[in-house]
C-alpha cells in the first residue's frame, strides 16, 4: 500500500508542468504592477513636487530596491517568485535527483537562488534603463542637442541603429521558447528559467501544508539570542521579513485593484471615461496674457526668451504655453524640471514640436 501511495504521489509531481496560461498570466502581474505604481507616483509628484518629486525622480532604484525584498523573501520561504507563487506555481531544480521530495518551503539552494534574483530583479532594472537611454539619445539626436564627436559618432550611430533589431532578437528568442513549450518540446517557457537552472511545477498539496505550518514551526522554535550582534541579526532578520511580508499582502491585495486599473485606463473605455470626467474649458489665467513690459519675455514673439535669438525648431511649453527654441527648453526643463517664465513644475513630456504651415 505504502508502494503505490508513493507512486501516485510521484507521478503527480511529475506531471506538474503548468499550462502556457499559467505562466503567461504570472508572467504578465509583475510586468503589470510597475506601471501601475508609476502611474500613481506620477499623480502624487504632479500634485506636491516637494514631497513627493523625489520618489518619481528615483523610482526605478525605490522599486528595484522594493521587489529586491518581496523577491528573496518569496524565493526564500516558497521556491518561487512573488507571481509565481500567487498563481499556485513554485521553482523546482533541474538535476536534482531529490528534487521529488523537496518540498517548496525549504527555499532554493543558493545557486539557482542567486540566479533567480539576478533574472527577477537586477536584469528588468537594466533592461528599463537602457530603453530610457536610448529614447533619450534618439531625442537628442532628432533634434541636434549635444551632437556626439566624430571620434564617437559612428559608434553613435551604430548603436541607435542596432537597437532595434537587438531588442526584436530577445523577444523573438522569447517567443520560440513559449512556442516550444506548447508543443511540449520544453520545460520552460523562458529562456531565463533554464539559464537559472530551475523550472516551474505546480504546488502539490504536501507544499502547501508544508507552507501552512512553516509560520507556526518558526515561532514556536525561535530561541532568545544572546549576544549583541546576534540581536541586532535577528532584529534585522525580523524587519527585513516584515517589509517583504507587508508588500506581499500589499501586493496581494492590490491585484484586484490593479485589475480595475488596467480596465480604466483600456483604450475601448477611453471614451467614457472622458465624458464622465469632462470639464468645460477654463478661461486662460490673465497673468498668462503676453506682456511686452515683463523682464523675461523678448518684445518680438518670434525671439527665444532663453537665447534671446530668432527661435528654431519652435517648441511649446504645454504647462504654460510659451514657445522656445527646442534645445534651450529641454536642456532647461530636464535641468530644473520647472517653466522658465511661470516656474510651474513640468517635465520633457510636456514638450510639444511646433510645425509650421509650410512645413
Amino acid at each position: 500500500m505504502a508502494e503505490h501511495g508513493a507512486h501516485i504521489t510521484t507521478a503527480s509531481v511529475v506531471d506538474d508542468q503548468p499550462s502556457i496560461f499559467e505562466v503567461v498570466a504570472q508572467d504578465s502581474l509583475m510586468s503589470a504592477v510597475r506601471p501601475a505604481l508609476q502611474h500613481v507616483v506620477k499623480v502624487l509628484a504632479e500634485s506636491n513636487p516637494a514631497h513627493f518629486g523625489f520618489f518619481w525622480r528615483w523610482f526605478d532604484e525605490i522599486f528595484t530596491l522594493l521587489d529586491l525584498l518581496l523577491q528573496q523573501h518569496y524565493l526564500s520561504k516558497t521556491s518561487a517568485s512573488f507571481s509565481e507563487n500567487f498563481y499556485g506555481l513554485k521553482r523546482i531544480v533541474m538535476g536534482d535527483q531529490h528534487k521529488l521530495q523537496r518540498l517548496a518551503s525549504a527555499g532554493l539552494p543558493k545557486k539557482q537562488f542567486m540566479k533567480s534574483v539576478m533574472f527577477l530583479v537586477l536584469l528588468p532594472y537594466l533592461k528599463v534603463k537602457l530603453e530610457k537611454l536610448v529614447s533619450s539619445l534618439r531625442e537628442e539626436d532628432e533634434y541636434s542637442i549635444h551632437p556626439p564627436s566624430s571620434r564617437w559618432k559612428r559608434f553613435y550611430r551604430a548603436f541607435l541603429a542596432a537597437y532595434p533589431f537587438v531588442n526584436m532578437a530577445w523577444e523573438g528568442w522569447f517567443l520560440v521558447q513559449q512556442l516550444r513549450y506548447i508543443l511540449g518540446k520544453v520545460q520552460h517557457h523562458s529562456p531565463l528559467l533554464r539559464l537559472a537552472g530551475v523550472r516551474l511545477g505546480r504546488l502539490t498539496v504536501q507544499d502547501i501544508q508544508a507552507l501552512e505550518h512553516k509560520p507556526a514551526e518558526a515561532s514556536m522554535m525561535q530561541l532568545p539570542a544572546g549576544s549583541i550582534g546576534e540581536k541586532i541579526k535577528s532584529a534585522l532578520k525580523k524587519a527585513i521579513g516584515g517589509v517583504a511580508l507587508s508588500l506581499s499582502t500589499g501586493l496581494s491585495v492590490g491585484v484586484f485593484f490593479l485589475q480595475f486599473l488596467e480596465w480604466w485606463y483600456s483604450s475601448e473605455n477611453q471614451e467614457t471615461v472622458k465624458t464622465l470626467t469632462a470639464l468645460p474649458t477654463p478661461p486662460p489665467p490673465v497673468h498668462l496674457d503676453y506682456n511686452s513690459d515683463s523682464p523675461l519675455l523678448p518684445k518680438m514673439k518670434t525671439v527665444c526668451p532663453l537665447c534671446r535669438k530668432n527661435r528654431v525648431n519652435d517648441t511649446v511649453l504645454a504647462t504654460s504655453g510659451y514657445v522656445f527654441c527646442y534645445r534651450c527648453v529641454f536642456n532647461y526643463v530636464r535641468s530644473h524640471q520647472a517653466c522658465p517664465i511661470t516656474g510651474y513644475p513640468t517635465e520633457v513630456q510636456h514638450l510639444i514640436k511646433l510645425y509650421s504651415p509650410e512645413n
